[in-house]
């Protein structure tokens, strides 16, 4: 059995946001997978036409601040009651209420850096080229279009695609191939 390439989009530009959404659904029920919606701002329902999986981000922020937390725990247990231990005032070395402050600020540390990578990962970021980036048209995805890219494999006509997309409301539907990727 022969592998399908896939580096070939159908982009379809659709001129509201319930309009995209709706045809993103449409035609994830067809069997259509590997699609992407680009618009301007985040889109109610966007995440669920496509059929995404629920974030991870919780997770790796969980996992960011409990790493702080016992990052925090350990450096301190270290500093003050190994390496350089001062007894002031008859206090006990592991004063867990004083350490407190600084247990808090390297869990939000962690976590936001965790979350600030995890993005990055989890969106293929930084992503400096993309087929759609060749078509002109799509330059309005950051401004006011709303925009569908369907995956097609390479070789096959993308006309039924094409069809489809403009039975579902399509304003501007164009194809781009990854040639250069």
């Amino acid at each position: 059995m022969e592998a399908k390439v896939l580096d070939s989009w159908v982009l379809a530009e659709f001129a509201t946001p319930d309009a995209l959404v709706d045809a993103t659904r449409q035609m994830r029920e067809k069997g259509f997978l590997g699609m992407d919606t680009y618009s301007p701002y985040p889109l109610h329902g966007g995440s669920e036409a496509l059929g995404l999986p629920p974030s991870r981000v919780p997770f790796i922020a969980l996992g960011g601040g409990l790493t702080g937390l016992v990052t925090a725990l350990a450096m301190q247990t270290w500093m003050n009651t190994v390496d350089y231990p001062l007894n002031i005032g008859g206090r006990p070395l592991l004063s867990l209420p004083a350490w407190v402050p600084i247990t808090f600020e390297l869990s939000v540390l962690f976590a936001a850096f965790g979350i600030f990578f995890g993005l990055l990962g989890l969106s293929r970021l930084p992503q400096p080229y993309h087929p759609a980036f060749e078509s002109e048209e799509f330059r309005s995805a950051s401004t006011h279009g709303f925009w569908l890219s369907v995956p097609h494999p390479t070789g096959q006509d993308a006309a039924d695609v094409k069809n489809q997309l403009t039975a579902l409301g399509a304003t501007h539907v164009t194809v781009v191939s990854g040639e250069n990727a």
